[in-house]
């Protein structure tokens, strides 16, 4: 090799641009269902957390914006999606209250460069890159083959659904009705669809319960009514002088005392702190660090119930979490 071929090759590598995988600036925007459904909030808190260890780690500006609606529209998300580059965010982290009018939103925004992940409830034929959830058909089995085990295999069962539109929650009610079709003690005799706050899916269950009086048991998809509201305490007597079974989505600290008072005795937790935290990690994998990542990131669910009520509880705790009575924190 020359002498001018090789000063040749070091100029350019001194002048070369830097790689495109190299740390820089990111704003994501984390769009969830509704700011008033509280399994949401976990999210955001764990999307932050990552945020700021990231920007630590990587010497980069990794920035999350909260954009999360009041109440749930789907509507108003799209909006919010389709405005995301004007808003300068590099990203968006969504979970979709309905697929329909957001898989267009969604593939907007990635044309003007803005990558899209999903979380808890997909978009599936959208051009988003990766979704992180659990798997809404092994929720709803979970959730029936725990409650027909509660009710030694017979009974009228109630399943309590959310919002019609949501995708993860139809996936959810449509494996209950099928695993309840393996156990033939067991008649589902109403899916209960409602808007997501605690006080209407209270509303809801004592709905059911004057208009179903043999009614044995709830599958819940999710867990809205155990959240406090001003029914909370006539949703528990009633509970308790029927006899009914519960099982629920959702593990939260206001759900714990459900638990507790064996009203609930199982509780399928979503650990939804990691729905932020992971979300923004595998964003910035992807657009900062430019890693291949799955498509699908799977989230385990974790059954709760008394015999793990402390761990469960210092889980909660280390992810943040107040409000959680030192009794269960103290607990094995």
């Amino acid at each position: 090799m020359t002498r001018a071929v090789t000063l040749a090759i070091l100029v350019a590598c001194l002048v070369a641009p830097v790689s495109d995988a190299a740390p820089r600036d990111l704003k994501i925007g984390v769009i969830a269902k509704s700011s008033s459904n509280f399994v949401f909030l976990p999210a955001r808190r764990g999307a932050e957390d990552a945020a700021r260890a990231l920007s630590q780690k990587l010497g980069a500006r990794i920035e999350v914006a909260w954009l999360t609606p009041d109440r749930e529209d789907a509507a108003l998300q799209a909006a919010t999606v389709r405005g995301a580059a004007s808003r300068g965010l590099g990203a968006i982290l969504i979970a979709c209250s309905d697929a329909g009018p957001l898989t267009p939103a969604i593939n907007e925004a990635v044309e003007k460069g803005v990558a899209v992940m999903t979380f808890d409830s997909d978009a599936p034929d959208s051009r988003r890159f990766a979704f992180y959830g659990a798997d809404d058909a092994d929720v709803g089995e979970k959730v029936l083959n725990e409650l027909a085990g509660l009710l030694s295999g017979k009974g009228k069962v109630a399943v309590l659904a959310g919002s019609p539109d949501a995708p993860n929650l139809k996936a959810r009610a449509e494996a209950v009705r099928r695993a309840a079709a393996r156990h033939p003690g067991i008649e589902i005799v109403e899916v209960v669809h409602h808007v997501e706050t605690p006080q209407a899916a209270t509303a809801a269950v004592l709905k059911t319960h004057a208009a179903q009086p043999a009614l044995a048991g709830w599958a819940m998809v999710g867990g809205w009514p155990l959240f406090r509201s001003s029914q909370s305490q006539a949703l528990a007597e009633d509970l308790k002088q029927r006899g009914i079974k519960v099982v629920a989505v959702d593990a939260l600290p206001e759900q714990l005392t459900y638990v507790e008072r064996d009203l609930v005795p199982v509780l399928w937790a979503q650990p939804t702190y990691l729905w932020g935290k992971v979300g923004v990690e595998t964003i910035v994998d992807k657009v900062l660090l430019g890693k291949a990542v799955p498509q699908r990131l799977k989230m385990d669910l974790v059954r709760v119930s008394r015999e793990n009520l402390g761990s469960w509880s210092r889980q909660l705790k280390s992810w943040g979490f107040t409000g959680i009575p030192d009794e269960y924190l103290r607990r094995e």
